[in-house]
């Protein structure tokens, strides 16, 4: 393959295959379809070890210790439960309600004892995991090379390019950029803004060439948008794969810097047997105030939760999707991805592909780890409630589909555990009203149940909150143990912010959960998901947005909660923490969207992360890309001759001016010609905006006009 610049933004295409085997599942399997011994995903990683490498002996062991912690605290606050209600068991509804205490008790103690070990993994470290130290002297190969892949669909397009360009001079000044190729995939419908990615891509060429930087970006934009992210990335492998030992991929808000792109690339090198190695990223960038909470729950609390999930994980660890780096091959010959059979809501092609490529990964065995002590690895968070709730609407529905899966041959059985908690993760929301109701249920059953139905519900808002509370108190301690409180704004404004974001946490976990709740039976009964990106430039959301989303569902909660006063004043205490926060979702959602508030916290010290009170370079510039002033978009018709060469250089030359499309396209172009220069529709457009000759055509016709 030829690597030097051409007039093409694209490098010759090598044709690979990426073919996918067929999802058997349960009803396979009862058909006798077991996996064969030759089965595709047996030729693996082996060939490279001997033994059993020791980090699965102690990944064995750790995860017995995990189960036993979650059954040992489950039994014990359902023994209480079950003590404090008299004739527990002795009724459906009471066995009911014990069972799903259980279940939900489980599933939030699961997430607890992970941060504890994550707690004791951070301040103890490690032998057994995969560190970035271990690849600190090894050599990239000349052939070693990487695409650095970003998939993006009707973004903002400045926000975007802005973290592309801080990632591109990062990387060039790391001394390895001949070995690297950057790669912006559009998927973008919308004619304007694929007109701007086109200026934008040229843009930054010609700042890096200006600049002496010799890394080589490309752009391509799918005509035939299939599969969405995943069949994006599926249409670089076909194309490009071949070219690329590994490939990382980045999310249209992601940042990295050139050093932690070459110690991934290192990574792989030195260990061969890894397929896939997933950065965890720090959230930053959004000034909202729920954006801020989150990015400071993250670097506190949910730091100890990705350091637990390291601890037990170790080398079968899950994939995000993005800021992580894939050894290309056996990606294409093992993880290409087949679409579910059947009808419905949970069939068709898979939403949630990391998950899911992750596992067929492992099955194929290559390793995939989670590398924790990796810095220069970052993404933003949404900049208010709404949009993180439309982006858990498609969360939702992929993870409800990935549990099909958890009968399929050869799967690890952590990778069903990961797909098992992934569906979890959402059906727990219902579960928990479920709950709710039964407890209700059980008041109108029997005049002599609401002491004890009380104590019941009381049991579980106590020991669930004490379980919540707990990794929070041990993020809060590892940072002062650690000696990093400096860089969340001192011990007094850490602590104080930890409480802060606790009360936010507390009055969004209502709403989360009666919109979770509705994912779930939309996923399941098949309601129209709308897949779109969330907003990656924070402002404030209006009054009647937020009046429109959750103005019925407050509605609804008063007059259940007033029905409740009427005919049980005595349950309604128990119903408040749940129902109070639903009737303030409005006026909490726009305010905690507000990007003034959010600034004024952090300018005196609250909420802070350590990537703003010490940011960076690689953010920095970002930042500072994101935030300089921005060019008046130029209608299209206006700038035909710029884009058809932009178009040019990013596709190389097209024969589209001959045979029948090409005499279609002359007689289109004179129509618009002779009536003043029409705008085309979006689709014709986008026709347009893939073919130079067509553009050049419309400029010369509509030049030709004028003139006469």
């Amino acid at each position: 393959m030829n690597h030097t610049s051409s007039s093409s933004g694209m490098p010759p295409i090598q044709r690979g295959s990426m073919r996918a085997q067929p999802w058997l599942g349960l009803a396979g399997r009862l058909r006798g379809q077991q996996a064969p011994a030759d089965a595709p995903w047996r030729a693996s990683a082996a060939q490279h070890q001997v033994l059993p490498p020791a980090w699965e002996a102690a990944a064995q062991q750790r995860r017995h210790w995990l189960l036993f912690w979650i059954a040992s605290a489950t039994v014990f606050a359902t023994a209480l439960l079950w003590r404090a209600q008299p004739g527990a068991g002795s009724d459906v509804l009471l066995a009911a309600q014990l069972g799903l205490f259980a279940l939900l008790f489980a599933w939030v103690s699961a997430g607890t004892v992970t941060a504890v070990m994550g707690f004791w993994v951070t301040l103890r470290g490690d032998p057994h995991a995969l560190s970035a130290r271990s690849a600190a002297h090894t050599v990239l190969p000349s052939d070693a090379r990487t695409a650095v892949i970003m998939p993006i669909c009707n973004e903002d397009v400045a926000t975007v390019f802005a973290g592309l360009r801080a990632t591109c001079e990062s990387l060039s000044t790391s001394g390895a950029e001949r070995l690297f190729d950057v790669f912006v995939l559009s998927d973008s419908s919308d004619p304007a803004l694929r007109a701007a990615e086109l200026t934008a891509w040229q843009a930054l060429r010609e700042q890096l060439h200006t600049a002496g930087r010799h890394l080589r970006v490309h752009y391509r934009w799918r005509q035939h948008r299939t599969r969405r992210k995943a069949g994006n990335v599926a249409d670089f492998y076909r194309r490009w794969g071949r070219s690329y030992r590994y490939m990382v991929v980045m999310d249209a808000d992601s940042v990295m810097s050139g050093d932690t792109l070459v110690t991934l690339a290192r990574l792989m090198e030195a260990h061969p047997c890894a397929g896939i190695l997933q950065t965890a990223p720090r959230a930053c960038g959004h000034a909202t105030l729920h954006a801020r909470g989150q990015q400071f729950g993250s670097r506190v609390t949910g730091r100890l939760f990705t350091a637990g999930m390291q601890f037990w994980q170790l080398g079968e660890a899950h994939y995000w999707g993005h800021n992580a780096i894939i050894r290309v091959a056996p990606f294409m010959q093992h993880c290409a991805l087949a679409t579910l059979p059947g009808k419905g809501a949970l069939a068709g092609e898979i939403l949630s592909h990391d998950f899911v490529e992750a596992a067929l990964m492992r099955r194929a065995g290559y390793e995939v780890w989670l590398v924790n002590d990796l810095e220069g690895s970052y993404e933003q968070q949404p900049p208010h409630l709404l949009a993180e709730l439309q982006r858990d609407r498609r969360w939702c529905q992929g993870n409800l589909q990935n549990a099909r899966l958890l009968t399929e041959p050869g799967l690890r059985p952590v990778h069903r555990a990961m797909l098992a908690t992934g569906a979890m993760s959402y059906v727990s929301a219902p579960l928990w009203l479920l709950y709710v109701v039964l407890g209700a249920a059980l008041w109108l059953h029997d005049s002599e149940i609401p002491l004890w139905s009380s104590r019941s519900v009381a049991t579980l808002w106590v020991s669930t909150a004490l379980m919540l509370a707990l990794p929070r108190v041990l993020g809060l301690l590892a940072v002062l143990l650690r000696g990093e409180q400096a860089a969340f704004g001192g011990s007094l404004k850490l602590l104080g912010s930890t409480v802060l974001e606790a009360l936010m946490s507390m009055l969004q976990a209502p709403l989360r959960m009666a919109a979770h709740s509705l994912f779930v039976l939309g996923g399941l009964t098949g309601w129209k998901l709308e897949w779109t990106s969330p907003p990656r430039e924070a402002s404030d959301l209006p009054w009647g947005y937020a009046a429109q989303r959750f103005g019925p569902l407050g509605l609804a909660v008063a007059c259940l909660l007033g029905a409740v006063a009427w005919f049980a004043p005595d349950s309604l205490l128990w119903l408040l923490p749940m129902g109070l926060p639903l009737l303030l979702a409005v006026p909490f959602t726009v305010l905690s969207s507000r990007v003034g508030l959010g600034q004024r916290l952090q300018d005196a010290g609250w909420l802070l992360v350590p990537e703003e009170s010490r940011s960076p370079s690689v953010l920095k510039q970002a930042w500072r890309y994101a935030h300089a002033p921005r060019a008046t978009a130029t209608p299209w018709l206006a700038d035909l001759p710029r884009l058809a060469a932009l178009a040019l250089q990013a596709l190389g030359p097209r024969h589209t001016g001959q045979g029948l499309r090409g005499e279609h396209r002359r007689q289109r172009v004179l129509q618009l010609s002779r009536t003043g220069g029409a705008a085309p529709s979006a689709a014709e457009h986008m026709r347009f905006l893939s073919e130079p000759h067509s553009l050049r055509l419309l400029h010369a016709a509509l030049a030709g006009e004028r003139t006469h």
